[in-house]
């Protein structure tokens, strides 16, 4: 099958995949082995243990290179595993360029850790493409960009991010979880490397924890799969096989996370006592022509503002709710609520987080595929 002339829905299903060789399973076998025989030493059938390689896990690491539009597809143990490969390719001395606006657990591991074995970390505005260019100097080697962002949903522009990469000869690697392939696809766009948590809606189900790097440079590709076996943080086979099976239905999942998602902003954004509503597909949003020019649709996370701007107010809100659940995480069915500076983004010192807007009264959605109508009443009874 010529997978590369497939359209994206029909990629989710079929991209890089055939029937198992063995007994022609459609959907390929979960391969519960830690270790393959040998017909003489170092004679094989492609592999030979676990960590290096896995059927399962490369069949689904040709289906996430196909819908994100790339040659090859690296997978981890999680999200931050796959971050933590890619920072691994630098060296003291080296420095980032990344979000203000950024995961709390990015954040941390760039700063509690790497920062430890001497990579700077510069944390700035990037939806202001100037002040990415003040920070670069002989020793930046990457640019890390996260868009939209988490919480605010800033939106950067990944071609303007890329034309000042190639100018400067720097990497340039943008995390795409909260947009999906679905929306967005970094890779076609001139980014280097493409990285997801597909515990959130590539897998979509909240059943899995699970990284992904996906790229065309295949040297880079090489080095990087060097580090994943180097280091060992590779996803088992069960949580290959639940991503994949995830991936298969992420077309439609999205449209309807983006129907509710506008529904939900439009709602917040008439409500009286909403003071702000984050969310791109918003024409009074910040960068809404760049997100418009780069995104096919504006997705289902949101954040918000209540006029009362206590935290009590916040925490009273998203634990009235009845039918969104308080909990981490996001991108899954179901649609969830958290508060991000107790929550994801805690690990942030409050003055940083404030300084970004993520104050104590912020309300992060991430809003589900249930029926609009319940949502909104929820929402409706917990804001009153």
């Amino acid at each position: 099958m010529a997978n590369k002339k497939l359209k994206f829905n029909s990629r989710t299903i079929h991209g890089g995949q055939q029937p198992d060789k063995a007994f022609g399973a459609v959907m390929p076998p979960v391969y519960l082995t830690s270790t393959y025989a040998q017909t003489k030493p170092g004679e094989h059938l492609g592999y030979e243990y676990s960590r290096s390689h896995n059927p399962t896990r490369s069949a689904l690491e040709a289906s996430l290179a196909s819908i994100e539009s790339g040659k090859h597809g690296l997978t981890f143990a999680s999200g931050m595993a796959a971050i933590d490969a890619v920072i691994k390719l630098l060296q003291s001395g080296d420095e980032v360029i990344s979000t203000n606006d950024l995961y709390g657990g990015t954040y941390r591991l760039f700063n509690k850790v790497f920062a430890l074995y001497g990579i700077t970390f510069h944390f700035v505005p990037m939806g202001d493409i100037t002040q990415v260019e003040k920070h670069i100097n002989t020793n930046t080697k990457l640019l890390w960009v996260e868009t939209p962002t988490n919480p605010l949903m800033q939106v950067i522009d990944i071609k303007a991010m890329a034309a000042l990469a190639n100018t400067h000869k720097l990497l340039l690697a943008v995390d795409n979880t909260f947009a999906s392939p679905y929306l967005q696809r970094p890779l076609e766009l001139g980014a280097d490397i493409v990285m997801h948590s597909a515990t959130k809606y590539l897998g979509g189900h909240s059943d899995v924890v699970l990284g992904v790097l996906v790229l065309n440079d295949t040297d880079l590709a090489e080095r990087l799969a060097f580090i994943q076996n180097a280091s060992g943080a590779v996803p088992g086979p069960m949580d290959a096989f639940l991503v994949l099976r995830g991936i298969k239905t992420l077309h439609v999942r999205m449209q309807r996370h983006c129907e509710n998602g506008r529904a939900i902003a439009e709602f917040l954004a008439q409500h009286s006592d909403v003071e702000k509503v984050y969310w791109p597909g918003l024409e009074t949003h910040p960068n809404h022509d760049v997100a418009k020019a780069q995104m096919d649709d504006f997705g289902g996370m949101i954040s918000f503002l209540h006029k009362d701007s206590s935290l009590k107010k916040a925490v009273d809100i998203v634990s009235s709710l009845q039918v969104f659940t308080l909990a981490e995480s996001l991108g899954g069915v179901e649609s969830l609520a958290g508060h991000p500076a107790s929550m994801t983004h805690a690990s942030i010192p409050k003055e940083k987080r404030e300084k970004t807007g993520v104050t104590d009264s912020l309300i992060r959605l991430s809003v589900g595929i249930e029926d609009s109508d319940d949502l909104i009443a929820d929402l409706a009874q917990a804001l009153s």
